[in-house]
């Protein structure tokens, strides 16, 4: 932790999907490997730039040379049917079904079929508010996403606190002009503070997040 922050107050709260709410790494790399492989690419370089990122603008990235519009759509279709190690993260279910729905939303760089997929597979509820890479013309790590889950929940943006694993997200959530609190499962603490996070928690279950009563409607504890 850092700025011995133990309590932040907001309207609402904008998530991460993967690596905040569900784990499906397993799954991740799983399809990226066998991708490499049918384009003899180098998964482990894939990997150093995918997490959080849109998988067109990782495919960009990494094999420029072929046709990534498509690539991405016949990834994505994929990914959408094999939920095979996709599981909730401990206290994603607590923390949402604890939230009002319309003071929280997801904003996932996947696409809305494959977060819905992923959603219902791991037993959590799909909000009222989910922004994914169909939605923005910029993913992660540009501010695009974040500031339209704001603008869809009618919260403004200085109001409302990210909660991001990724070192693009947090980058994202500082560049809407929110507050970002880090997990430290995929990234080292170093790495999400450096990014801007306000704080950095190990683990989900480190946060408790009630409704209360004055300047906002939420404050948010770190345990």
């Amino acid at each position: 932790m850092t700025k011995n922050i133990k309590q932040l107050e907001c309207d609402a709260v904008l998530f991460d999907l993967d690596g905040v709410l569900i784990n499906s790494a397993s799954c991740i790399v799983r399809h990226w490997k066998a991708w490499a492989d049918l384009h003899r690419l180098d998964v482990d370089e894939i990997m150093k730039v995918a997490h959080g990122v849109r998988t067109v603008e990782t495919m960009r990235l990494v094999a420029p040379h072929l046709d990534v519009e498509k690539e991405a759509q016949q990834f994505t279709a994929r990914e959408v049917l094999d939920t095979a190690g996709v599981v909730a993260i401990e206290g994603s279910w607590q923390i949402l079904q604890a939230l009002p729905q319309d003071v929280w939303a997801i904003v996932t760089s996947g696409s809305v079929e494959l977060a819905k997929a992923r959603l219902v597979h791991a037993n959590l509820p799909v909000p009222k508010i989910l922004v994914t890479a169909d939605d923005v013309k910029q993913g992660k790590p540009a501010p695009e996403p974040y500031l339209l889950g704001a603008k869809r929940l009618g919260i403004a943006m200085e109001r409302c606190i990210v909660v991001e694993d990724a070192p693009v997200g947090i980058k994202a959530g500082r560049k809407a002009g929110m507050r970002v609190i880090g997990i430290g499962a995929t990234h080292t603490r170093e790495e999400l503070l450096e990014q801007g996070a306000d704080v950095v928690i190990d683990q989900l279950t480190d946060l408790e997040i009630k409704e209360t009563v004055g300047g906002y409607r939420l404050v948010i504890r770190v345990k």
